[in-house]
């Protein structure tokens, strides 16, 4: 005997997650199109703050202050189109933050440095208040490093051969100055030289203590480096 088919009702929509998602795009959709009534800009501004601020919470390290943007980035979040004169003044910002090395030495092991630059782990909530510096420069998510390397991100340039290219035989000698304290100073704080840079701000943001940006840079320009074979 066939069975017999038989049409089930229509699901009721309104209190579902589908209903919800389907509200929210006929929302967009109307915003789009200019209807009245709908909340302005602004409105929906200060309500995704609202709701910003209510999901949030302090949990171990992780803070809620974490969702407050800097004069950087709140600049960089709401104007993508930045005027020649507001990228140079929030670059200079950026350079006044820069932190010189104590001791005047920009070098460290670079040994140190590929373990850092390969390593992705980041921190969490669970990590003691005194983690800074446990974490990993992740820098093959976005760079390549090594010649040998067969899987990186491209998201940034390569650097490989970074010091050869930029001609530091030597890192101490005067003649490489420019070079090693551009690369200390991009590395501290990207912003430096890219307005709204996506590369981490790591000594900036406190992801690398000054030993490991050290050894990052000795990655990066130590002739011996496996970056510059």
């Amino acid at each position: 005997m066939q069975a017999v088919q038989t049409r089930q009702p229509p699901r009721r929509l309104r209190g579902t997650p589908r209903a919800m998602a389907l509200a929210g795009l006929a929302l967009a959709a109307a915003a789009v199109l200019g209807c009245a009534g709908l909340p302005s800009g602004d409105e929906l501004d200060q309500q995704a703050d609202a709701a910003m601020h209510k999901s949030f919470r302090d949990q171990g390290i992780a803070k809620a202050d974490r969702i407050k943007q800097d004069a950087n980035q709140h600049a960089c979040s709401v104007d993508h189109a930045l005027s020649e004169a507001a990228a140079a003044r929030l670059m200079a910002d950026a350079k006044a933050t820069v932190k010189w090395p104590a001791d005047g030495r920009y070098l460290g092991d670079w040994r140190e440095g590929e373990k850092i630059a390969q390593n992705g782990r980041g921190f969490t909530w669970t990590d003691s208040s005194g983690a800074t510096g446990s974490g990993g420069g992740s820098c093959y998510n976005c760079h390549q490093i090594g010649k040998a390397e067969i899987s990186f991100g491209n998201i940034g340039p390569s650097l490989y051969n970074y010091g050869k290219n930029r001609g530091v035989a030597d890192p101490a000698a005067p003649t490489a100055a420019p070079v090693v304290q551009y690369t200390w100073m991009k590395i501290w704080n990207s912003r430096s030289y890219s307005a709204c840079s996506t590369m981490p701000r790591f000594g900036h943001s406190a992801l690398m203590t000054e030993d490991q940006i050290r050894n990052v840079m000795a990655l990066l320009l130590d002739p011996k480096s496996p970056v510059n074979q």
